[in-house]
C-alpha cells in the first residue's frame, strides 16, 4: 500500500483489499492490489468494476481464494479522515507508517445514544485525532479502527534483525587523518567553550539568584558543551586506541 501510494505522489491513488471478515468488529486484511483509478478526492473514488472481476478471478488461478473485504486509497500529505482506509505516503516515515481506518456510525445509535464500539477494547489503542479529522466529522458520523500488524516469529526475527548492530562495529578504525582533523576541531571548539565557561563563573558574583536561575535560558550553557564534548572526544580515542592495539596483536 505504501509503494503504491508513493508511486501515485503527488495524486491519490486507490485499490482493494482481499482478506476475510472474521467479526463485527475484526477484518483480516491479508493481500492488496492496485486499481488503475488516480486523480483527485472526487475522482478517485470511482471502482472500476470490469477490472475488479477480472483481476480477484485470476488471483484465484494463482492461488489465493480470498474476498474482497474494502478498499484503500492514499491522501499524499493532508492526514488520514473520512474514507475507509486511508494512507499518507508523504507523511509516512521509517518504522512509522501513517495509516488509519474508518466506519461510519449507525445513525439509528446516534439517536438513542449508544456507543458504537461497545464490544471493543480501547487499551492501548487511544489516539489522538487530528484537527482536520474532527472537522470531517470524526466521532460524530464515523469512528476509528485500531490497526494493529500480524508477524509470524520468523517475520518478527527478520524485522528485529533489518538494522542490528555487529559487535565488530565498534572495531572498525576511522580514517587517521580525518581523526587528526576532527580532534583539531574538538581542541578548537572545547577551548572556546572553556573561555565562555570562565567568564559565566566570574559573572557569577555580580548576578542575583534570579539572574543566575534564568541566564542560561535561550543561550548555550558552556558547561554542559563542554561536558559533552569532553566525553565524546575522550570515547572517540579510547574506540580508536583500542581498535588499533587490537589489530597490532593480529
Amino acid at each position: 500500500m505504501l509503494k503504491h501510494g508513493r508511486a501515485g505522489v503527488p495524486m491519490e491513488v486507490m485499490g482493494l483489499m482481499l482478506g476475510e471478515f472474521v467479526d463485527d468488529y475484526t477484518v483480516q486484511v491479508i493481500d492488496v492490489f492496485a486499481m488503475p483509478q488516480s486523480g483527485t478526492s472526487v475522482t478517485v473514488e470511482s471502482v472500476d468494476h470490469v477490472f475488479q472481476t477480472k483481476m480477484v478471478e485470476m488471483l484465484k488461478q494463482t492461488g489465493r481464494p480470498e474476498m474482497v473485504v474494502g478498499w484503500y486509497h492514499s491522501h499524499p500529505g493532508f492526514g488520514c479522515w473520512l474514507s475507509t482506509v486511508v494512507i499518507d505516503p508523504i507523511q509516512s516515515v521509517k518504522g512509522k507508517v501513517v495509516i488509519d481506518a474508518f466506519r461510519l456510525i449507525n445513525p439509528h445509535s446516534v439517536v438513542l445514544g449508544q456507543e458504537p464500539r461497545q464490544t471493543t477494547s480501547n487499551i492501548g489503542h487511544i489516539n489522538k485525532p487530528s484537527i482536520q479529522s474532527l472537522i470531517h466529522g470524526l466521532n460524530r458520523h464515523y469512528y476509528s479502527i485500531a490497526v494493529d500488524y500480524r508477524k509470524t516469529e520468523l517475520e518478527q526475527a527478520m524485522l528485529m534483525n533489518l538494522h542490528k548492530r555487529n559487535w565488530t562495529e565498534g572495531l572498525k578504525l576511522k580514517d587517521f587523518g580525518g581523526l587528526s582533523r576532527e580532534n583539531e576541531g574538538a581542541v578548537k571548539s572545547m577551548l572556546k567553550l572553556s573561555e565562555a565557561y570562565t567568564k559565566s563563573v566570574e559573572e557569577e558574583s555580580t548576578l542575583t539568584p534570579e539572574q543566575l536561575a534564568t541566564r542560561h535560558v535561550g543561550k548555550q550553557d558552556p558547561k554542559r558543551h563542554l561536558e559533552d564534548a569532553v566525553e565524546k572526544a575522550m570515547g572517540t580515542q579510547v574506540v580508536q586506541s583500542l581498535g588499533t592495539m587490537l589489530l597490532a596483536e593480529l
